[in-house]
């Protein structure tokens, strides 16, 4: 026969629909009671140590230990109304029985409200408390078929009507889910806490319509959820159509708080803050927390960047590389790193510099992922930027009427960027040069910047050899630099003797090309200010002949040199080895005529014995020196 109730406070079921934000109406005073005739049984339940003994004068005949605290307690009420406890107790030979119960959802805290229950005695139901409840009680198997109103009826009710429909409760009782795992997922509380939390969100974002602004109002109560609650929402989310950009947004909200490195403020502007700061934190990320830290950190990458909606408006360059260096600090997979690198590609015109440092051997050395080695004891992974700048020339190609102006912004911020790592010692010229030449010629106006970064190399680097500097050089286009540059290229004592020879030749031909635009001025008011400019014409003319005057006073000097090496030869070898050094040096003749071409000459008289006078002389298109 089924027991009969009496209830002396009705279940209260208030509710919020602060959907809007608001705290909402606070859940209390949910008392529910068991039938009259256990109430004598005992008045409460007291804590003693780690002993909770039922206040009672009829002795206890059933002993229950969860974790390190045991239970004296009855039989009936408890096997009454729980499946669970009255198979434990079926076999028992003796009156007195006790035992163990492993994993018990909520601990000894829900236990000790299950057993109030049991006992008639009241509890208040709160978001805080109700998902324990639910999942012990589904542990215990108090359903309908042993007692009517048992606890699974009265949990269930308690969520559908007083959590469900409030913002706030929704969001306490899954952040109550962390330690329930699996009771919580089989009893649909996440799901059903989860769907009702994004459909809010959702329907936030349906009310305020076209606004554009992310701070949202419910940002940072998702933030306060574990990673993997995050993740259900912020799929539901999606799937719901919610915009990426908001999403976006969200998920680097969740980033900043729970990820170490990133200062929040450059999102969309510096990125990841100061570079000194960033290196110091990511280097050592790798070395300290231990493997379990670690792991958890790696996981919640792994997790945020399967989460992100694929449209560029969703995350900002500056974010997705912060992303990317936290992946390379705790070894996510490769497979994720590579898409971090092809979704920084699709928006590389909005990086900066700092963005782009990503340190190099975080870990110690030996380190290597994908095609990019960590050996060569480099400060900066320019691997990582040379396949960040080749998937944004992909994606240029494939985009070629919306990145007309990208493309110009990479090549600065590419300049920039290699005058940076240009001051690493341990940087080698084959990467330097190889992402140097990665851009194709439209993407610089000017090169200016590559020579600042080139010379910043050759300045690090003293002792590169000749050939070096001149493969390095051959990335610069000679004729795309400016006035300005191509003076201080040609006093520049790092540079290869050629490439020097080779800005002169182009400024003067940019020279005699404006002197002759501006011979064909027709409009005599504009006398005064052709005036000007032929003193300032004359005056770089004048400069340009003084550093072609320096030129020959080198090749001068290389002849004295070569004049005095041949006859310390000629003395020691004889004959044989004055006629083989003739021919050396006329091999040398024949390769400057050929650098200079068709049109230009060059004629430098070899030192013979009988010959007192050494000259050279160099043309082109009109402009001589003798």
């Amino acid at each position: 026969m089924k027991k009969s109730f009496q209830v002396s406070q009705p279940l209260s079921t208030n509710s919020d629909s602060d959907n809007g934000g608001g705290a909402g109406n606070s859940v209390h005073d949910q008392c529910i009671v068991v039938p009259t005739k256990f109430a004598p049984i005992t008045e409460s339940i007291e804590k003693k140590e780690r002993s909770w003994l039922v206040t009672s004068q009829i002795p206890t005949d059933l002993t229950i230990q969860i974790q390190d605290i045991t239970f004296y307690v009855h039989k009936y009420p408890l096997l009454s109304r729980s499946g669970y406890m009255s198979r434990l107790t079926l076999h028992a030979s003796h009156s007195n029985v006790s035992f163990e119960i492993d994993n018990f959802p909520g601990g000894p805290e829900t236990f000790e409200l299950i057993l109030k229950f049991c006992y008639g005695l009241p509890i208040d139901l709160t978001p805080t408390n109700i998902a324990p409840l639910r999942c012990a009680s589904e542990f215990l198997e108090m359903t309908e078929d042993l007692e009517e109103g048992n606890l699974i009826s009265k949990s269930e009710a308690f969520l559908t009507f007083a959590i469900l429909s409030s913002w706030k409760h929704s969001i306490a009782v899954l952040n109550s889910c962390n330690s329930l795992s699996p009771w919580a997922d089989s009893v649909q509380i996440v799901r059903r806490c989860s769907e009702s939390i994004a459909w809010k969100a959702y329907e936030d974002n349906l009310t305020i319509g076209g606004e554009t602004n992310l701070e949202k109002w419910w940002f940072d109560d998702l933030l306060t959820l574990g990673i993997n609650n995050f993740v259900r929402i912020v799929t539901t989310l999606r799937a719901k159509g919610l915009r990426p950009e908001i999403v976006g947004g969200c998920i680097a909200k969740y980033a900043v708080k729970w990820l170490p490195g990133f200062d929040g403020e450059g999102e969309g502007g510096d990125g990841c803050g100061g570079n000194e700061i960033q290196l110091s934190i990511l280097s050592g990320r790798g070395k300290e927390g231990g493997g379990i830290q670690n792991k958890e950190q790696r996981m919640m990458i792994e997790s945020l960047v399967s989460i992100l909606p694929p449209q560029r408006e969703a995350a900002s360059c500056g974010f997705l590389l912060w992303l990317l260096k936290m992946a390379i600090v705790y070894s996510v997979t490769p497979a994720l790193v590579s898409e971090l690198e092809k979704r920084a590609g699709m928006v590389l015109e909005d990086a900066t510099v700092s963005d782009l440092l990503i340190p190099n051997s975080i870990n110690g050395g030996g380190v290597t992922l994908g095609n990019s080695s960590m050996k060569d004891g480099a400060l900066y992974d320019v691997d990582v930027v040379q396949r960040i700048v080749e998937y944004f020339l992909m994606h240029e190609k494939q985009h070629q009427d919306q990145q007309k102006c990208a493309k110009i912004a990479v090549g600065k911020l590419l300049d920039t960027y290699l005058a940076e790592i240009a001051r690493d010692p341990n940087l080698s010229n084959s990467k330097f040069q190889v992402l140097a030449e990665t851009l194709p010629e439209n993407a610089r106006m000017c090169d200016d910047g590559l020579y600042r970064a080139i010379d910043t190399y050759l300045k690090s680097h003293p002792s590169i050899t000749e050939h070096e500097r001149r493969r390095l050089c051959r990335a610069m286009d000679c004729d795309k630099l400016s006035l300005d540059a191509c003076t201080h290229a040609a006093q520049n004592e790092r540079l290869p003797l050629r490439t020097v020879v080779q800005v002169l030749f182009n400024e003067q031909v940019k020279m005699r090309i404006s002197m002759q635009a501006k011979e064909v001025i027709p409009n005599e008011s504009f006398c005064g200010e052709q005036e000007s400019n032929w003193v300032s014409t004359n005056k770089q003319v004048k400069t340009l002949k003084r550093e072609i005057g320096k030129i020959k006073a080198k090749l001068t000097e290389l002849q004295s040199e070569y004049g005095e090496l041949h006859h310390e030869f000629e003395k020691l070898n004889g004959q044989k080895t004055e006629i083989r050094w003739s021919s050396g040096w006329k091999k040398i003749r024949h390769s400057v005529f050929l650098f200079h071409g068709k049109n230009d000459k060059v004629e430098i008289k070899d030192t013979q014995p009988k010959q007192n006078q050494r000259r050279g002389w160099l043309s082109r298109r009109g402009f001589s020196i003798s």
